[in-house]
């Protein structure tokens, strides 16, 4: 078999098995196994395979088919220019959170301290350290094995950050200029209607908001001034449809400036508050 006969059969594979963006996927998956980028291919499109990377390349295929992510199989997942090492244990880092993140560099001051809740696998706190180099920053998660992930995350970059196991605020001391979070913001009763890439294979932890998806804000706003200083910012990431309602509540909740910023498909994605 060669490279491009195997190609062609893991498109047609994928395409069979109801996965989307099959051609993508199939060559994202050479790519990762061969380590080979397009124009290698193009050379060497009609060599013979070895039946040993041959039989790589088809195992992970079939785990592709039975809807395991992508990222999940190549633990690489790519977010503001970085790249990140995720498996079953943290969401999947998604181009909708870069909104999050670029809306907080836009608005933390120098020298700012950072608290990103449910971090998961890092990539909000260690994009902000990244992008502005001297802020200061800590990550907490419910999740030790999301925790392992995202100090993994740091050192790879080689980013400084500190990252430890908190129920949201529980253990956590200090203020901060900038709360983040990415919560879980999906209604239970949604969940079970979610493409099989996100609710078999995403960690529920991350996903499950409770009965109407509101119920970490809640604790969230509730809680957050205490940890802000003056002038600090509380940002989340939200679902499209909660923009209202969590204005609502950060209005109520007294912070000032009170915004919601929608994504480049023009859906509202991210809500935000200062103290004042």
């Amino acid at each position: 078999m060669t490279f491009r006969s195997l190609l062609q059969y893991g498109v047609r594979y994928l395409a069979e098995h109801q996965v989307t963006d099959a051609s993508v996927d199939a060559w994202l998956l050479m790519e990762f196994v061969w380590n080979m980028n397009r124009s290698c291919y193009f050379l060497h499109a009609d060599d013979i395979i070895t039946e040993e990377k041959k039989q790589e390349y088809l195992s992970l295929l079939f785990k592709r088919g039975e809807h395991v992510p992508l990222q999940h199989l190549t633990h690489t997942a790519y977010f503001m220019g970085l790249s990140f090492y995720v498996n079953e244990h943290v969401l999947i880092p998604r181009m909708d959170t870069e909104i999050l993140v670029e809306t907080a560099l836009a608005s933390i001051s120098h020298k700012a301290r950072v608290l990103d809740l449910c971090t998961g696998s890092g990539c909000i706190l260690l994009s902000l350290l990244h992008e502005q180099k001297d802020l200061s920053g800590l990550g907490v998660d419910i999740s030790e094995a999301a925790l392992t992930v995202a100090k993994a995350n740091a050192r790879y970059l080689g980013i400084k950050a500190e990252f430890f196991k908190s129920d949201l605020f529980e253990q956590v001391e200090g203020t901060f200029e900038l709360i983040v979070s990415n919560p879980p913001y999906i209604p239970s009763g949604v969940i079970p209607r979610l493409m099989p890439e996100v609710k078999d294979h995403e960690p529920m932890l991350a996903l499950d908001g409770k009965a109407d998806g509101l119920y970490f804000y809640r604790r969230m706003i509730s809680q957050a001034s205490t940890y802000l200083k003056p002038n600090g910012w509380l940002m989340f990431e939200m679902g499209s449809d909660q923009g209202e309602v969590l204005k609502q509540m950060l209005t109520e909740a007294k912070y000032q400036h009170v915004r919601i910023i929608k994504d480049l498909t023009g859906h509202d994605r991210v809500a935000i508050g200062q103290r004042v």
